[in-house]
């Protein structure tokens, strides 16, 4: 790498390079991150590092460095047996994205190979593991041999980050959330890329979520990330498209891990409320012809759509249930998942049109429901949340159905109601939302799909 062996370097000039926003000699931050795995670079100088990055960015081809050097400091996935590409898809997050759990065995039915890395719910955002072990038996903790068996034999599998992959961004990723420098675009980035480059793919889907409920509310910072996720793909090899979707309001109709599972399977079955479904087929679709297995985007809009409406990607669903230890069973009878044991309808106080929905309130509410964590290694209820959420736009009277509270007890419930008429906002004139697709990025630049009203 950058340093001679058994030669400790000298952190110093990294650092202050990075804070002037000078490019760094070649091997300076390959031996600068080497030499901080080797524990001889102390956790207060790779803090100002971090720092530095946050106020100054990085040059993309410091980027680059950054990113290789977390994506080779642990295992990199091979796929030489697979029959077809490896195309994975990542959220930035969201409140309500099930996507996941539809898209994984849609884009394997539609010959791309999903070998999917996902993560816990993280602040007000839900996290595919989660929403995948609220199914009984359902195992995320498969060792890499176990889950490259199971995209061999299902075509998609779908596990957490495993020890063996990229550990330098685990280190820094721990750094960052005590040293006020995770709101960074280029750190994110290279946290984001290095994890998903490690699962050895062919080809890169991003789900960049826009507005309130979104890490990245803002659209213009939303973009940059999403443009330079693509760059850091394309520096490494790896086709990658951006997606930018709505998240001023929450994505379908439920928020909570079973209760989006639930919605999840409607959707495999051809059902499920239309924006869900859109997004999913919008990504699915980028996904195979970033694979190179569609020809164009109406052919592989049209297969895709079909794999879904025929329940054949439902059936890779319950295949992958029971082959990750999940009761299938749970497929074709969504009762076996669990529940909570207070249901509280919220209805509309006044009429009007439902102009707004807050996703970020609705998501906060969720984790003081107990559907996500506070602290670390926090044991949740799977079956609490929101359902049957009315969608804004819609004309509502008064005393209409806004949404179903999912609690664990009464006051849980009631805390949980006052917190959605909270996040109501009902008007007369109507608001514009965000386009539900927005833009699209790829190497050319960003394309815009649907422009803002």
């Amino acid at each position: 790498m950058g340093r001679e062996k058994g030669r400790a370097m000298n952190p110093i000039p990294v650092i202050e390079a990075v804070r002037d926003g000078e490019a760094l000699p070649e091997g300076a931050l390959e031996g600068f991150l080497e030499s901080y795995l080797a524990d001889e670079v102390e956790e207060y100088q790779m803090s100002a590092f971090l720092m530095a990055v946050v106020l100054r960015g990085l040059r993309r081809r410091d980027l680059s460095r950054l990113v290789h050097s977390m994506l080779h400091s642990g295992a990199v996935l091979e796929h030489e047996d697979l029959e077809g590409p490896t195309v994975d898809k990542h959220s930035t997050g969201g409140v309500g994205d099930k996507v996941s759990l539809v898209l994984a065995p849609l884009a394997a039915e539609c010959g791309v190979y999903v070998p999917m890395m996902s993560g816990r719910g993280l602040g007000h955002t839900g996290g595919t593991l989660d929403k995948l072990e609220s199914i009984p038996g359902f195992r995320t903790d498969l060792a890499l041999d176990e889950f490259q068996a199971m995209l061999q034999e299902v075509g998609a599998a779908m596990i957490g980050q495993t020890s063996e992959i990229a550990p330098l961004d685990r280190r820094l990723y721990a750094l960052r959330s005590v040293s006020g420098t995770v709101p960074s675009i280029p750190l994110i980035a290279a946290s984001i890329m290095s994890k998903k480059l490690a699962e050895g793919l062919e080809g890169l889907v991003l789900d960049v979520k826009v507005g309130a409920g979104a890490f990245l509310p803002d659209e213009e910072r939303a973009l940059e990330l999403g443009r330079t996720m693509v760059e850091i793909g394309a520096d490494h090899g790896v086709p990658t498209v951006a997606l930018a979707t709505a998240m001023d309001r929450p994505l379908g109709r439920t928020v909570g891990n079973a209760l989006e599972v639930r919605e999840g399977l409607d959707c495999l079955r051809g059902e499920g409320p239309a924006d869900l479904r859109e997004v999913v087929l919008s990504l699915v679709t980028e996904m195979v012809l970033v694979g190179g297995v569609g020809a164009d985007a109406d052919a592989a809009r049209h297969g895709v759509t079909d794999a879904l409406d025929s329940g054949r990607a439902l059936d890779r669903f319950r295949r992958m249930v029971e082959l990750q230890g999940g009761d299938p069973r749970v497929v074709d009878d969504p009762g076996r998942l669990p529940s909570a044991a207070v249901r509280l309808e919220v209805r509309a106080p006044e009429g009007g049109r439902l102009d707004g929905l807050d996703p970020l309130a609705l998501g906060r509410a969720v984790v003081e429901l107990g559907g996500g964590r506070t602290r670390l290694g926090q044991e949740i209820h799977p079956g609490v949340g929101y359902a049957d959420l009315t969608p804004p736009g819609t004309e509502l009277a008064a005393g209409d159905l806004l949404g179903t509270v999912h609690a664990a007890d009464e006051a849980a419930a009631e805390a949980a109601a006052a917190a959605l008429r909270d996040a109501v906002r009902i008007g007369h004139q109507g608001e514009g939302l965000r386009p539900l697709v927005s833009h699209r990025i790829d190497e050319g630049g960003v394309q815009v799909l649907h422009p803002a009203r």
